[in-house]
């Protein structure tokens, strides 16, 4: 047998047929595993025709997303929830396309997922998944961050976001995140306006420079080059203290320095800029403030963060920047708080070097209002309010419902007694407490007003026990024509003032003018 199973191996076509059959002999049954995957497929169609609609949706756009299928998947998501809006996937679904947009990545891409996450947070607030919701927005915003020396809108998304994060979600496990992404976000924004402060300082416009250092020393103190702006704040102050020559301002202004660098030694004391900084105030004459314990740990513990990491990295991401659109935020801090607070009002350039400046007090909203504004404030404050009040008798006399304004008559050639009416007065008529009555009643004239020249107590200076009973007045032009509250309403009483005569109930003359222009005129032609 093994002399023919030899004679066999020598001819390739007999070996080929043995090994084929070894082969098929050992494997498992092809036709078998064919009928056993049709059946397979024929118990999960019978499952899926069981189970509920929404969850199949679900589950199918979940398998075309994991596939990298983004619109079918989406298009199976938006059924689901147009469909079944009383779904237990309903939530499921619109954070799986907010997801589905945040992984296909892009400008468009990440925008999109912005909107949908945003919308998820607005409806489903209580949800635990809120809180990654809030992290993907920001975390999109992020991602969009470009460089410092270019358009900062994405950057103010992203820490305004991871800002909202941790105050509205301070126990959530993705806090330590936030909290490193949000130093790195704040040192792109101090890292830019610190370039725009170094412009302004070499090209010697120190006020730009100093309200743009002032803000990013407050609001910023994590910038890995804060000890260097807090040196510029200083130096700008230390050139306006040699220009001046008013030595008030010379002290001045040496105090402001002063709180500049003595913030460097109490809060950088490991900086490069301590040295310095304990030197200008010896030569201030000021004390060297200790150094802040807090401050002192925060700064070892970055010093030993860079050994371990940052020495490599840096000789390695230095090349890499100049193909890169996204900021370098290897310098940032990883200890420490983030400032939390939104940004304030900016500081402007022009209140610096103020006399009354409050200087670097590093908090924005403890800083006074300005010179201007707070003496518009005192201006407002001390000017008396526009009231017009009547006096005498003629304050409970009623008046028409069309805000005329009642005035004494114009004084003649030979009394003085009654005063010029002030223009105050005559612009502020709807304060006085007045009924409405009909357009053809006149008010009741005052007891001085409509008294007559030649009226004997009103010579001798003496009030009659009891006002007599008012007669009726010629009603007003504002309440007949409709003219403006600004034009007296007795200017028609000249002539019969002047005549000795009292007024008469006759309608006033539309023709007749109440200017001064036209008094002066008057009292020219009549003397008396």
């Amino acid at each position: 047998m093994l002399q023919t199973l030899g004679q066999t191996c020598r001819r390739p076509a007999l070996l080929f047929l043995l090994c084929f059959f070894l082969f098929c002999a050992l494997s498992p049954n092809a036709h078998g595993q064919k009928i056993f995957k049709k059946k397979n497929k024929a118990q999960q169609g019978d499952l899926g025709a069981s189970a509920e609609p929404d969850k199949v949706l679900y589950d199918r756009a979940m398998g075309d997303l994991k596939h990298h299928k983004y619109i079918t998947g989406r298009l199976n998501l938006q059924t689901l929830i147009n469909t079944y809006p009383d779904s237990e996937y309903l939530a499921k679904a619109k954070l799986a396309i907010a997801d589905s947009y945040y992984s296909e990545g892009g400008t468009s891409g990440l925008t999109e997922s912005i909107a949908e996450y945003q919308d998820f947070v607005t409806f489903f607030p209580f949800l635990d998944e809120a809180a990654y919701a809030q992290m993907q927005i920001a975390m999109a915003h992020y991602r969009m961050m470009e460089k410092a020396d270019r358009d900062n809108t994405q950057a103010q998304d992203a820490e305004e976001a991871f800002q909202t994060f941790l105050l509205h979600y301070p126990q959530s496990s993705l806090v330590p995140k936030a909290e490193q992404h949000l130093r790195e976000v704040q040192e792109v924004l101090a890292d830019g306006e610190f370039k725009t402060a170094s412009f302004y300082y070499v090209k010697r416009d120190y006020p730009a420079s100093a309200a743009r250092l002032m803000e990013l020393t407050e609001r910023y103190p994590l910038y890995s080059q804060s000890p260097e702006a807090l040196w510029m704040l200083g130096s700008t102050y230390m050139e306006a203290k040699r220009l001046t020559k008013n030595e008030d301002d010379k002290s001045h202004f040496g105090d402001l320095a002063g709180i500049c660098y003595k913030r460097i030694v109490t809060d950088y004391p490991l900086s490069k800029r301590a040295m310095d900084a304990k030197a200008q105030l010896t030569a201030l004459g000021m004390h060297i403030p200790p150094a802040d314990p807090n401050a002192l740990a925060r700064m070892k513990q970055e010093q030993m963060y860079d050994r371990g990491h940052r020495q490599h990295a840096v000789m390695l991401k230095e090349p890499m920047k100049l193909f890169k659109t996204n900021p370098n935020v290897a310098s940032a801090a990883h200890s420490g708080m983030p400032n939390l607070n939104p940004p304030d009002a900016g500081i402007s350039p022009t209140d610096i070097f103020k006399r009354d400046s409050a200087g670097p007090n590093f908090t924005l909203a403890a800083r006074p209002a300005t010179t201007g504004d707070a003496n518009a404030g005192a201006a407002e404050d001390t000017a008396p309010p526009v009231e017009a009040v009547a006096s005498g008798p003629s304050s409970s006399a009623p008046s028409t419902g069309t805000a005329v304004q009642i005035i004494a008559a114009p004084e003649t050639g030979g009394d003085a007694a009654a005063p010029a009416p002030s223009p105050d007065a005559a612009t502020a008529s709807p304060a006085i407490d007045a009924a409405p009555i009909s357009p053809s009643a006149s008010p009741a004239p005052a007891e001085s007003s409509s008294a007559p020249a030649a009226n004997p107590p009103a010579a001798n200076g003496a009030a009659p026990a009891a006002p007599p009973a008012p007669e009726a007045a010629p009603a007003p032009t504002g309440a007949q024509g409709g003219t403006p509250a600004a034009q007296p309403a007795t200017g028609t009483s000249d002539n019969s003032t002047a005549n000795g005569k009292p007024q008469q109930s006759a309608k006033a003359n539309p023709n007749t003018e109440s200017t001064s222009k036209k008094k002066k005129g008057l009292h020219k032609l009549i003397p008396w």
